[in-house]
């Protein structure tokens, strides 16, 4: 059967402001932190910045930077600016144009046209899949914001493989623990690094229940509040013998469980018909 996203307007209410808040916060996180870290972002190939030197429009061009890492630019032909940062790039740019007897003490200004060069990909429960091009300082709250955000069966618990200078860590960030305030595992997000958002977690009621389903499993769910999203026994349903297939280790358990047991991800729960 399939999963039953929105059961009601409550529920539904409550997955739209989870989203609301993600854009917020990535905004919020842009505000205060974007202008400060903007200049982390390393220049790099493919990436085309547009150049103005104050009082000589005449200089003023847009310049892609090439395989080499360097523009053409004229009076000072081929520069190398690749993996430097925009201030560091105007600084080198202004001090060859001084060293060269071109221009007294030139101020040069150097922004990025079009981000190229720092890419990342967003894999899976999102709405709009696929690569991104990030411009400096990008959070993992970003990246989904930018693939459209979460679906309404997205997991809660996102996987990151995080690029270090050719070797490939896992990083395991838990986005519902963001939703609830605490920013500080809102990770960085760098150079093509991948983000892999899976499906969430289920679980399943068969037996003497009011709606035999799938549901959404989310933390420290009970037996009984799995009783209770699926609408509560029937007339001829007991809480008596309840019983839980579980897999593990690529086998099937059957397992005899209480009200306040803990579910897991695919449990099948199961409420036989009461003898009495």
């Amino acid at each position: 059967m399939s999963v039953m996203n929105c059961e009601n307007k409550i529920e539904c209410r409550v997955r739209l402001d989870c989203f609301a808040y993600i854009l917020l916060v990535s905004l919020l996180l842009l505000i205060l932190f974007g202008s400060v870290r903007a200049d982390d972002y390393l220049l790099g190939v493919g990436d085309v910045v547009k150049i103005q030197v104050y009082e000589h429009k005449d200089l003023t061009t847009s310049v892609p930077i090439s395989e080499r890492g360097t523009i053409r630019f004229w009076l000072l032909g081929e520069v190398k600016i690749g993996g430097l940062s925009a201030t560091r790039a105007e600084d080198k740019l202004a001090k060859l144009l001084s060293k060269k007897g071109f221009i007294k003490n030139p101020q040069v200004s150097l922004i990025v046209a079009d981000y190229r060069s720092q890419q990342i990909s967003i894999l899976g429960w999102v709405n709009k899949p696929g690569k991104y091009s990030i411009e400096g300082f990008s959070t993992i709250l970003d990246v989904i914001a930018m693939a459209g955000g979460l679906k309404a069966d997205a997991g809660e618990v996102v996987n990151v493989l995080k690029n270090n200078n050719g070797r490939t860590t896992k990083v395991i960030v838990d986005i519902g623990q963001i939703y609830t305030g605490n920013l500080s595992l809102n990770v960085q997000i760098g150079h093509d690094d991948v983000v892999v958002v899976p499906k969430m977690d289920v679980f399943f009621v068969y037996g003497q229940v009011r709606r035999s389903n799938s549901y959404r499993l989310e933390r420290s769910t009970t037996v009984m509040q799995a009783l209770s999203l699926a609408g509560g026994l029937t007339d001829r349903g007991t809480d008596r013998g309840l019983r839980v297939s579980r897999k593990s280790n690529g086998q099937i358990k059957e397992l005899n469980v209480g009200l306040n047991d803990l579910l897991k991800p695919n449990d099948v729960l199961y409420v036989k018909e009461s003898l009495f």
